[in-house]
């Protein structure tokens, strides 16, 4: 009992309920890590599904209500800064993949994750290594995290006006550890991650 999906590695399972988890925000220095969950209809797919990275911002936001409207279940999990210093950001990372297929309002009956390993949980399904590219679902997920983090981020931007958030949404650019230098780090800070640390004991 084999479903394929966009010429996906055979999984061992064939049916409606497929969950498809991906996650958004491991690399950035500040900010959640979002997961997302989604089980598609597969009586109303959705055309245009990819590896959100490889969509337009405008695409990913028309993907994203239209995931939305049409899938069976759609639903978000996230580590908070805090949590990320605790756990790292692996293990945060799956914390957030956790609590995305426990808000699911419908159990799925399989999840394929993107990457190479699964969160420790009682759901039955298998990683797949590069499955935001390879499978439909999964596709689908990685939208909705990379559209709800973005979104969290013009958030952070509005809070913290000298960062820049709305532009590198977090991540290590030249622009970002400039406005480290200039002005510290924030609460929303990865006090883990290196150039957030070097800033912290300079202070």
């Amino acid at each position: 009992m084999i479903k394929k999906d966009l010429g996906s590695p055979d999984i061992p399972y064939m049916g409606h309920l497929l969950a498809g988890v991906d996650e958004a925000g491991r690399g950035p220095l500040a900010g959640d890590v979002v997961a997302a969950a989604v089980i598609l209809d597969p009586l109303r797919p959705i055309a245009g599904l990819a590896d959100s990275k490889k969509l337009t911002e405008k695409k990913r936001e028309v993907l994203f209500d239209q995931i939305h409207q049409q899938a069976l279940a759609v639903a978000i999990g996230r580590a908070n800064v805090t949590e990320i210093d605790q756990l790292n950001i692996l293990w945060a990372s799956m914390l957030a993949m956790h609590r995305a297929v426990d808000a699911l309002a419908i159990r799925p009956e399989f999840v394929v994750v993107d990457g190479n390993r699964l969160p420790k949980w009682d759901y039955t399904g298998q990683a797949v290594v590069k499955g935001d590219q390879r499978m439909s679902c999964i596709s689908a997920a990685s939208i909705i995290a990379k559209v709800t983090r973005d979104r969290d981020m013009s958030v952070l931007a509005s809070a913290y006006p000298d960062y820049g958030f709305n532009q590198h949404k977090g991540y290590p650019t030249a622009l970002h550890k400039a406005a480290l230098a200039r002005y510290g780090a924030t609460d929303q800070h990865r006090k883990t991650f290196a150039p957030v640390k070097a800033v912290l004991d300079l202070a």
